[in-house]
């Protein structure tokens, strides 16, 4: 082939060439004796019409101070001849262009007696813009252009012409008129080097070359080689996409069909993996049984969304296609409705392996009743149990639970599921260390649990589980190494990351939004991270604008134990916005689940933590029922006991009674279980509320020191208004919020009654309240996003 050739005035040369150039034209480095060797298309011709301006060069005349030989590669024995006349003058001077192969032993010959070689290289995004610029095409293609040529100078200069007119290219098709260009060009090469460009097509290495061909494989990598020095071929010997548009427009269909199949057939008599070979295969949107057949076996291997497109073109191919793995794939992929719709149809013949996908995607989609049931009746044991537990059917998860002689080859896979579904069944039960060996699980599972479908991995129960238990610690590393280790693909990885941000948000961190949330469970997550980072934040504004969503997601989600968190998070926030009765049902639903597994300690604690502060919100009495329940399971771990000393705390400081100590206490145990946020609230709470000006300012230092991460950057911008509050105006807020009359609230400070009036008139100034309920209501939201005092 012949690419388009560039005059000198077009040509685009790196600084080196460029300079290098400049001085032979100028005549500062005569008699110049060099080497020009590059593929195709990359300016050699018109290299030499550049150095032609030089006095004293031609192409043709032996007897010119400078000969300039293009095509040296095409060259005879008496043109090789004439050339080592030349050289054995040493006034003369010399460059020869010439593509890298062929390569005739006098070529190599002649190239070791010149003194040195111009490298012309491929176009970067800026030389590529230059040239653009330089035959009047738009430079905001230069990004498409280089991505379909390679940067390979003669490919640009045949594309850019027929990009002029487009003010914009947002799409990756080729122009039919530049594919028409190489018609001519395709009819002069020989058959087996088209049959080499189609190989480099689909990546076909030099032994499924040499099959095609029927040739030995020397043969087949020479022509290789040639392929490669016609410009065509990237500098890894792949296909260069304008090349392979023009190939699958102008070959017929026939004649790639039968290339294609026999590379596919020679391909399937090997071993090994077939993945990147059926990538290149579909790219080229190959058919016919072989091609199939490829599909097929490479579905296996490949990541969810090109297995789905494999096994569609399996499919289209005419080849049959393994439908559960197809579904599975489908599942992994986050397509959980295709997936459920062809695992249905297989469950009618009884394939227990389309069970278990429709299980998985069940759990995903928040029914993990329902997904429970379909592994039990497929011998998933284990998953079952979990299942069976988080919905509250505690005997039958125990019955479900696999035993020690199961006949199973006790597999990393098989014993991790095992482990986690006995650490889920301890944790209800109260037998042995639950949360390591959920932990254990997790760790078992990392080696194997890449990209496998699972309805849910062990180290988010893990996480779930460390947060209830007050090891939050814990949470975060597990959670990072899952995802480090790809547990459960990227269906899983949103939890994953969700679940982390969750222990962020117990800490007091700003959360910021998690990506890749695709299923119902991962939304309810979500939705419970907005509200409760709203509810610290004191965000009312926000709060009001998610909640309509967390009422969708809990109303699409079915209550089992691991969607407490969130639960939780919206019985606050309902108190807080005044929608108990919307909310009521779920929460019934929830404690009705608790109620079913024997209020288990483990799961119990935090639920009548959220409780309490929602009572406490809505000034209900029921508020010392959930302090009465964490005090009588204080016996039974460090966090319990922490918990219910805290509730007891908050209890005593809303009727008007602080224990510095004791709150302080309490509160850095709080701190200590990962309730971070919790705790400084405890301790602000109880500042604004004691008649010790002293133990104030030390609950209020406390509160500061626990908060730690929930602190504003100095840098940031304040949109809520903070920034226009003094420090004795913060003061000021926080007594009067506490039910203090100015009177009170002027003692404490020792400033009159009269100055308080006259920070409250200034503080309603600046935040443009219109009532003195208005002032109370934002000063109370300022207040609890810097040192929360209200649940």
């Amino acid at each position: 082939m012949i690419p388009g050739h560039a005059s000198p005035d077009e040509l685009v040369l790196d600084d080196p060439t460029r300079r290098l150039c400049a001085a032979i034209t100028a005549g500062g480095l005569a008699p110049v004796r060099l080497a020009v060797v590059a593929p195709g298309g990359y300016g050699k011709s018109a290299l030499l019409d550049l150095l032609a301006t030089t006095p004293g060069a031609h192409r043709r005349d032996p007897t010119a101070d400078l000969l300039l030989v293009d095509d040296a590669h095409l060259l005879t024995d008496k043109d090789f001849d004439a050339l080592d006349d030349c050289l054995s003058n040493d006034t003369k001077g010399l460059v020869v262009a010439a593509r890298p192969r062929p390569r005739p032993a006098r070529l190599t010959a002649l190239l070791t007696r010149l003194r040195g070689q111009i490298v012309l290289r491929p176009f970067d995004l800026d030389r590529s813009r230059t040239c653009l610029t330089a035959l009047g095409a738009n430079p905001d293609h230069a990004a498409f252009v280089l991505a379909q040529t390679g940067g390979v100078p003669g490919l640009v200069h045949r594309l850019a012409p027929h990009l002029a007119d487009e003010a914009d290219k947002t799409d990756e098709t080729i122009p039919p008129a530049v594919v028409e260009e190489f018609r001519l060009d395709l009819d002069r090469l020989p058959v087996d080097q088209v049959h080499a460009l189609l190989a480099a097509e689909v990546n076909a290495d030099t032994t499924l070359l040499a099959g095609l061909l029927g040739c030995p494989p020397t043969r087949a990598a020479a022509l290789v080689d040639e392929a490669r020095a016609t410009g065509f071929l990237a500098q890894d010997g792949s296909l260069l996409p304008l090349v392979a548009a023009v190939l699958r427009a102008l070959i017929p269909g026939d004649q790639r069909a039968a290339v294609l199949g026999t590379l596919a057939e020679l391909r399937l008599t090997r071993t090994g993996p077939t993945r990147e070979f059926a990538a290149a295969l579909l790219a080229a949107e190959a058919s016919g049984p072989a091609a199939g057949a490829v599909y097929a076996a490479a579905a296996a291997e490949a990541e969810p969304g090109l297995a789905v497109e494999l096994h569609r073109a399996a499919e289209n191919a005419g080849h049959p296609v393994d439908e559960v793995g197809r579904a599975e794939a489908e599942a992994r992929s986050g397509d959980l409705d295709s997936a459920l719709r062809r695992a249905d149809v297989l469950l009618a013949t009884g394939d227990p392996r389309a069970a278990t996908v429709a299980a998985a995607a069940l759990a995903h989609r928040g029914q993990p009743t329902r997904s429970a049931e379909l592994y039990r009746w497929a011998g998933s044991g284990a998953f079952a149990a979990i299942g069976l537990a988080a919905t509250g059917r505690l005997s039958d998860a125990q019955a479900a639970l696999p035993g020690p002689n199961t006949g199973e080859p006790p597999t990393l896979f098989a014993t991790a599921t095992a482990l986690a579904a006995k650490g889920v069944l301890d944790s209800i039960t109260g037998d042995g260390d639950a949360l390591s060996t959920v932990v254990r699980a997790a760790e078992v599972l990392e080696p194997v649990g890449r990209d496998v479908l699972l309805p849910d991995s062990p180290a988010a129960i893990g996480a779930v589980l460390a947060v209830h238990t007050g090891a939050t610690g814990i949470a975060e590393p597990l959670l990072t190494r899952a995802n480090a280790a790809k547990i459960g693909g990227d269906l899983l990885r949103a939890r994953h990351s969700l679940l982390a941000a969750w222990t962020a948000m117990l800490r007091g961190e700003t959360v910021d939004p998690v990506d890749g949330v695709r299923t119902p469970r991962d939304w309810l997550f979500a939705v419970g991270l907005a509200v409760g980072s709203a509810r610290r934040a004191g965000d009312l504004a926000a709060l009001r604008r998610v909640w309509d969503q967390a009422h969708e997601a809990v109303v699409r989600h079915e209550v089992d134990l691991f969607t407490l968190l969130p639960l939780g998070e919206f019985a606050v926030a309902a108190a807080r916005l005044g929608d108990r009765d919307r909310f009521a049902p779920h929460l019934r639903r929830a404690w009705d689940l608790l109620d079913s597994l024997g209020y288990p300690v483990a799961w119990t604690t935090l639920p009548h933590w959220y409780c309490l502060h929602a009572e406490i919100v809505a000034d209900r009495p029921e508020a010392a029922e959930h302090a009465e329940a964490l005090a009588e399971r204080a016996d039974r771990g460090p966090f319990p006991a922490a918990v219910a000393e805290a509730a007891h705390c908050w209890l005593r400081v809303l009727a008007g009674d602080v224990d510095a100590a004791r709150v302080e206490a309490a509160a850095r145990g709080l701190h200590a279980a990962g309730l971070c946020w919790d705790g400084a609230r405890l301790a602000g709470q109880a500042a604004v509320r004691t008649n010790d000006r002293k133990r104030m300012l030390a609950l209020l230092d406390c509160a500061r020191v626990l908060r730690g991460g929930a602190v504003r950057d100095d840098g940031a911008a304040d949109h809520s208004g903070m920034a226009r509050l003094s420090g004795r105006e913060l003061q000021v807020a926080e007594l009067v919020l506490a039910g203090m009359t100015y009177k009170q609230v002027g003692d404490r400070l020792f400033i009159s009654a009269k100055t308080v009036e006259h920070h409250m008139a200034r503080m309603r100034s600046r935040l443009g309240a219109t009532s003195r309920g208005d002032l109370l209501a934002q000063l109370r939201d300022l207040v609890t996003a810097k040192v929360p005092v209200s649940p």
